[in-house]
């Protein structure tokens, strides 16, 4: 049913197999020279396979070194918002703050926060029409000081 356990297991198989291979080629004597660090943690998975016999719970921890590096993927994908910008929209609204928007061509509108989503501010305005400003063009904002004295 789990697909990870599944991965692992097949993982773990794949590289018994390998280094039973490895053992049939070339079998080295026990107090072989220093053998690089990659060698090293396949010979202990390689020894731990046989004095557990086929049990995977010890092969899994020999072969910690796959496992580590399957482990990356289990991270979790981090929010693709982090509502910061909602909760800001939603403070002026609240507060009915004058706000000055800024857009892309430095034009400048005024008023108020009304409503905002994914895509679209509406502005409310005392000195002219309401509008909606796509957020795209809008290159930054902040509160009118002018008008809060």
């Amino acid at each position: 049913m789990n697909r990870k356990l599944i991965r692992t297991t097949l993982a773990e198989v794949k590289e018994r197999e390998m280094q039973a291979q490895h053992a049939r080629r070339a079998p080295e004597p026990p107090p072989a020279p220093a053998p690089p660090p990659s060698q090293a943690g396949h010979q202990g998975g390689h020894q731990a396979g046989h004095q557990s016999g086929h049990q995977g719970h010890h092969g899994h921890q020999g072969g910690g070194s796959s496992s580590g590096s399957s482990g990356g993927t289990k991270k979790k994908i981090p929010p693709e918002q982090t509502n910061a910008e909602s909760f800001y929209y939603k403070k002026q609204m609240d507060a009915h703050t004058p706000m000055v928007i800024v857009l892309q061509d430095n034009e400048t509108l005024s008023g108020t926060i009304e409503w905002y989503d994914k895509n679209s501010i509406k502005l409310h305005r005392n000195d002219g029409p309401n509008l909606l400003i796509l957020k795209h063009n809008i290159k930054y904002m902040y509160k009118d000081q002018d008008r809060d004295e």
